[in-house]
């Protein structure tokens, strides 16, 4: 089985971003039931189709596919649900580990957030200086949930 297991925070300073070359991603969800998704991903020139299980701590099953780009553009228009979540992915080495840090656009303009990928639940992490709060356990930081309830709503960030 494939496995994630990935921690999130919140990013408190953008400021190490200045000049920083990311990829623009754009996603959307056929499925989002029940704690698990069905997503269909654009970044950059690649496409993929992911399958994701319940979240168990910050565990979850993962499988992820590649597909055509000009495959992935048609579901996105015709199967996924709406807004799409549309954000701008850096992926900075820190310590020997490297982060993915989502700059969002779109209904979820003004969230930021750093997720690092680990091989265990215990696996230590060096935090890098910019990191705000830990939201790895908060289901509306979740993809799958902005989907419904985009951040631009939110009334306490």
């Amino acid at each position: 089985m494939a496995l994630e297991i990935e921690r999130k925070y919140l990013v408190a300073d953008t400021a190490f971003l200045d000049g920083l070359t990311g990829v623009y991603f754009k996603q959307g969800y056929i499925s989002t039931r029940e704690g698990t998704t069905v997503r269909v991903r654009i970044e950059g020139e690649r496409a993929v189709i992911t399958l994701k299980g319940m979240t168990k701590g910050i565990t979850r099953s993962e499988y992820e596919y590649q597909v055509p780009l000009v495959d992935a553009e048609g579901m996105l228009e015709e199967f996924c649900l709406r807004p799409f979540i549309e954000k701008t992915r850096y992926t900075i080495m820190w310590r020997g580990q490297a982060w993915e840090v989502d700059l969002f656009a779109g209904d979820n303009k003004g969230l930021v957030v750093a997720e690092i990928e680990l091989q265990s639940e215990e696996e230590a992490i060096e935090k890098p200086p910019w990191l705000g709060k830990e939201v790895s356990g908060d289901p509306r930081y979740y993809n799958g949930s902005l989907v419904h309830n985009p951040y631009v709503g939110w009334s306490e960030r």
